[in-house]
């Protein structure tokens, strides 16, 4: 590619947008051209609206603290200088949700982090490993909402990441039943340990609307595609548990699962090691060369040592083991704002620009 496509961060001060500013730092198909958010910090340079807020341990890029921030309300305005929105705001979900078709309905494509448009029959809520082939869904889209450009694709809630790509290698021997707990980090809620103290030393068993959305978005990613919108599967049930922990970024599952066709350890083995999807075939740029890597030490994978896999893309296994209720039990892992959150946005924002939906505006 010889001209990068200019993509524009719509809640770019948060840390979520603070992630998508780091990784698209250098990336060979997208430059941020534009940076939005609420209306307190336009007018005010990138570098003056997030002054003594930069989350991140790396230190904010060059090539960004100058550009001005804009008002994400002015829809036409930013959507003038942009081909892609990477949408990452808080705002209350019908604001979400109408800010985003907006901006749809201004011609731009919309790769959001937020969980509004999650439900949307015609909105893809993808993992571009695991369900590419949702994103025939956008034509459909495109013509409730009257644009020939525009869409809005989401990624799914962060916590899922650490077992459903698991699940998912399994499907040819029909999981019937799963219980998954998950540890998740304080990243999640947008905090580090110097915003959230009250962590230290602590753990809190409720996230709120948490545990809804990691048994229920499962069954939609493993959904069909019928008459444009997209039907969720009924199987297999899951129910979980999710828990705030004194981590900065990972989220770690504990899982235990039953078949209808139990598969033996081998099987299991030999099925995450092979599991790969478009992204690997296409070799996008963000995308890991092994999606689901498996640790054969019984202290593995751990948070502070395997999160950053495949540059925080990839997915860890381990203490794979057959269980005395039900056949199975692993553990999983991922990294929440790197696969869960903005890298899997990027690597949305690549599938869709290799399979055709995104291009220059």
């Amino acid at each position: 590619m010889t001209e990068k496509l200019r993509a524009g961060i719509v809640g770019g001060t948060g840390m979520v947008g603070q992630r998508f500013i780091a990784l698209l730092e250098n990336h060979p198909w997208f430059q941020v051209t534009a940076i939005a958010a609420s209306a307190n910090s336009a007018g005010k340079t990138y570098e003056e609206s997030v002054k003594g807020r930069w989350k991140l341990s790396t230190p904010m890029p060059e090539s960004v603290k100058q550009i001005p921030v804009q008002d994400a309300s002015r829809v036409e305005e930013v959507a003038a200088g942009v081909d892609l929105i990477f949408c990452a705001v808080d705002m209350k979900k019908n604001e979400i949700q109408a800010l985003e078709e907006a901006y749809a309905k201004a011609g731009v494509p919309v790769i959001s982090n937020n969980s509004a448009h999650r439900w949307t029959p015609d909105v893809p809520m993808v993992v571009p490993e695991i369900n590419p082939e949702h994103l025939e869904v956008i034509a459909a889209q495109r013509k409730r909402l009257g644009t020939e450009t525009g869409f809005i694709a989401v990624k799914p809630n962060c916590s899922i990441q650490s077992y459903v790509p698991m699940l998912t290698a399994l499907l040819g021997f029909k999981p019937t039943q799963v219980i998954a707990s998950t540890y998740q980090a304080i990243s999640g809620a947008g905090k580090t340990f110097t915003d959230w103290p009250d962590m230290l030393d602590n753990v809190i068993p409720y996230i709120g609307g948490e545990e809804e959305k990691s048994e229920q978005e499962p069954l939609r990613i493993w959904g069909t595609v019928e008459d444009g919108q997209i039907v969720k599967a009924s199987a297999p049930h899951i129910t979980t548990q999710c828990i705030r922990v004194p981590v900065t970024d990972g989220h770690l599952a504990t899982v235990f699962v039953s078949f209808e066709n139990k598969p033996s350890k081998e099987d299991i083995l030999e099925s995450w090691k092979n599991y790969k999807g478009r992204p690997q075939e296409l070799e996008l740029p963000s995308a890991p060369k092994q999606f689901i890597t498996y640790f054969e030490e019984d202290n593995r994978p751990q948070t502070n040592l395997d999160r950053d896999i495949e540059n925080g893309m990839g997915i860890s296994a381990g203490r794979l083991r057959e269980d005395s209720l039900y056949d199975f039990k692993f553990v999983g892992l991922s990294h929440n704002t790197l696969r869960g959150a903005a890298g899997g946005a990027v690597l949305i924002a690549e599938l869709l620009k290799a399979e055709g939906y995104i291009t220059k505006r």
